[in-house]
């Protein structure tokens, strides 16, 4: 988690070092990274929540303050010069300072509540993570050799539109990628013919329920219309096979989770991020976390020291590869 949690932080510092004037960033843009890892990685193991809270919160104050330093110099630099060309390229640099401004606050990260128990055991209610929206997106889009990327993988966490309703979000495990063969024999998943041996699950209902745990059997009044379409179109002998550019994904609280077992798949463009990690986790119901009412911001006010989880402060949500097994008889 530790690693997982320093490299995170450094891939975000990498990345605003682009607000930085070309001539300097290229001058010290690769020792000023190195001594953010060395600082970041002795922030991380001293397990001190406010320690790490401090570190972040006063790297982000030197970023704002180095750049708009190095910035007026490069006014005074063009004041001084009075050069057209010069004035031209400062033009340009001040852009994409301010591009980076931009892209940091609404792009790359997005701040988000997990509102429900259905990840619980990685992810807890009123746990607020911060997701990497860059860690699937197309690199062709914004510069190959400038944002993070990566293909989505089995047993990756990660946030997508819920598609019977895309302005909610939801966060869930990847199961299923295309072209496996998906099905739930009394709670274990079979993945193109073998049993998964999966620890990030937990299982808390001793009752038996055919549909969610004998997975898929038929659809009933809990299967919502894309989920009637993934039992029409895309089951074959007893399987569900996942379609092309499609996602099968599941809760890790495995009992307690409306997932792909209800409205069937993700499709690959809904995907809109990977949980970096936890920055503030909260103990309140689903309701005061889905909206600030007055009622929360008082309590908040009020209990913010008693009701913060302060153990899960800058907790990593861990993508897990599920162990494989013969599925047996």
């Amino acid at each position: 988690m530790k690693a997982t949690l320093a490299d995170a932080l450094a891939g975000i510092y990498s990345i605003l070092l682009y607000a930085y004037p070309k001539e300097f960033r290229l001058e010290y843009g690769g020792e000023m990274k190195r001594l953010f890892r060395d600082r970041c990685n002795d922030a991380v193991r001293r397990n001190d929540p406010w320690g790490m809270l401090r570190f972040t919160l006063q790297s982000g104050t030197d970023w704002m303050a180095t750049t708009m330093r190095e910035r007026a110099d490069s006014v005074r630099a063009i004041v001084s010069s009075a050069r057209r060309p010069v004035a031209r390229g400062f033009i340009g640099e001040w852009a994409v300072t301010i591009l980076a401004y931009l892209f940091a606050t609404t792009t790359l990260v997005q701040a988000y509540v997990i509102p429900t128990g259905s990840m619980e055991g990685t992810l807890r209610v009123g746990d607020h993570v911060l997701v990497d929206r860059m860690a699937y997106a197309d690199p062709g889009a914004v510069g190959r050799y400038v944002l993070p990327y990566r293909d989505i993988q089995r047993g990756d966490v990660l946030t997508f539109h819920f598609p019977e309703d895309t302005r909610q979000t939801f966060v869930k495990r990847v199961i299923g990628l295309p072209g496996d063969r998906i099905r739930l024999i009394d709670k274990q998943v079979i993945r193109n013919g073998r049993r998964l041996i999966e620890p990030y699950t937990q299982h808390i209902d001793p009752g038996v329920d055919t549909y969610r745990d004998d997975f898929p059997t038929a659809a009933d009044f809990r299967t919502t219309p894309r989920g009637h379409e993934m039992f029409r179109q895309h089951i074959v002998n007893g399987e569900v096979v996942v379609p092309p550019d499609s996602l099968f994904v599941l809760g890790d609280n495995r009992d307690n989770s409306e997932d792909s077992r209800y409205w069937g798949f993700v499709p690959r463009e809904y995907v809109t991020g990977k949980p970096l990690f936890v920055y503030w986790s909260y103990d309140a119901p689903t309701g005061d976390l889905e909206t600030w009412s007055l009622s929360h911001m008082l309590d908040v006010a009020e209990h913010f020291f008693t009701k913060t989880r302060w153990d899960r402060a800058f907790l990593v949500p861990k993508s897990l590869k599920a162990g494989e097994t013969e599925a047996g008889p």
